[in-house]
């Protein structure tokens, strides 16, 4: 018996992709700070995981260039995005562009930039990371929360497309 996976197809992959779409999540930007410039990428994959000790998870592609600069400082922060931020939420997730242009953020006690419209930022350490396949499941434990008292809805993501939330009216 062989340890060998078998390597999917373009088709299983996208196949699995769009199943996976009918998941509707949050979007969020992960910065942190590696001492010359501000870094940062868009991430969909965040939940919290423990209240004690209170840890949340990201889940990282392996070929992302921002986040081993964000490991060897052994900090982050998670930024959770309105839905007024799509457009900030685009422009974290490409590549070889200028992330920063136009975001205005401010510094957390231990230096992690925080999106100044984001609806809460969790600025955490990292406590584990767990080797998934493509992606990293990394583990940080929340050492500050801000929130931003805003009543702005989140920024959703489903389906391949930017979604806002809309009331349900709940049955007579």
């Amino acid at each position: 018996m062989t340890d060998e996976k078998p390597q999917i197809t373009e088709a299983e992959a996208r196949a699995f992709r769009d199943a996976m779409g009918a998941y509707a999540s949050g979007v969020t930007v992960v910065t942190g700070h590696d001492g010359d410039e501000p870094i940062g990428f868009t991430c969909q994959s965040f939940s919290s995981v423990s209240l004690d000790p209170m840890l949340v998870s990201i889940c990282v592609m392996k070929s992302s260039t921002t986040y081993p600069r964000i490991r060897e400082t052994g900090r982050f922060a998670v930024n959770v995005l309105t839905d007024r931020q799509a457009e900030t939420s685009t422009r974290f997730a490409r590549r070889g562009t200028d992330k920063w242009a136009g975001t205005t953020w401010s510094a957390s006690g231990a230096g992690n930039p925080l999106l100044d419209a984001a609806l809460m930022s969790a600025c955490c350490t990292i406590w584990q990371e767990l080797d998934a396949g493509d992606h990293w499941i990394v583990l940080g434990e929340v050492r500050e929360l801000i929130t931003s008292g805003d009543a702005a809805d989140p920024l959703l993501f489903y389906r391949g497309a930017y979604r806002r939330l809309a009331a349900i009216e709940a049955a007579a």
